[in-house]
């Protein structure tokens, strides 16, 4: 399939998921330093389970590094229970994210717009969970750099549609996925959030890893994906 088929092929996927779905909007706060304290708000990891988290550490504890900080371990552990399993390890790993933004020097993750992209990629990395796949979202959501990145928890999602191929780690496997998107998808932010959203709504409530819900799905027709449901 040539570049510019693939990219219609994936304007055509966007546009039937956005008509089953809605437009959707990323859920998350927008600065460097609360994305960080997001993604470590829920586990299993989930659009669901770090919202929760998240809203309970904003309402019981605050965000502010200084209300963190402050806060006693039974506070922080309470809020991250509402966020899934192994609340004690997520609230060491939020009380970790505002002590270092906030006392290591050049480690304040709100600035990376200030950096070039790869030293900001190379500090969000050294903060809990932050691996290549957290690190491109926190650049794309904070419209630092229109990264396609991939959702972490949906790579099955483009694999399944053809965009890139499955491989023998999940490393290699995201990206293959990525390179597809980023050649296919326009150069803008906004289009890259909106193919993130969209194949993270999808993967969630669709297109699990696991079961995938192919007869309900809204782009089964054009899905190659040789463990598909029939419909």
């Amino acid at each position: 399939m040539s570049r510019q088929s693939a990219a219609t092929r994936l304007a055509r996927i966007l546009d039937a998921l956005e008509e089953h779905y809605g437009k959707v909007r990323p859920s998350r706060p927008a600065r460097p330093y609360e994305l960080l304290l997001f993604a470590n708000s829920g586990y299993p990891a989930s659009e669901r389970a770090c919202s929760a988290g998240f809203a309970a550490l904003e309402a019981t504890v605050g965000l502010s590094a200084r209300s963190i900080l402050r806060a006693p371990e039974r506070r922080l552990v309470e809020a991250m229970r509402a966020g899934g399993i192994v609340p004690e390890l997520r609230a060491d790993r939020i009380r970790e994210i505002a002590s270092r933004s906030t006392t290591e020097e050049g480690a304040d993750p709100d600035l990376i717009a200030e950096l070039p992209i790869a030293k900001a990629r190379k500090l969000l990395k050294t903060y809990p969970t932050i691996g290549d796949p957290g690190a491109d979202r926190i650049l794309l959501l904070t419209h630092t750099e229109a990264v396609a990145a991939v959702p972490s928890n949906a790579t099955q999602v483009p694999l399944r549609l053809g965009f890139g191929k499955e491989q023998s780690s999940y490393a290699a496997g995201y990206r293959s996925a990525q390179a597809v998107l980023d050649a296919g998808l326009p150069r803008t932010i906004a289009a890259r959030i909106r193919a993130y959203v969209l194949l993270k709504k999808h993967g969630e409530e669709t297109c699990k890893r696991s079961r995938p819900r192919c007869p309900r799905c809204p782009v089964a027709s054009a899905c190659p994906f040789p463990g598909k449901t029939p419909v």
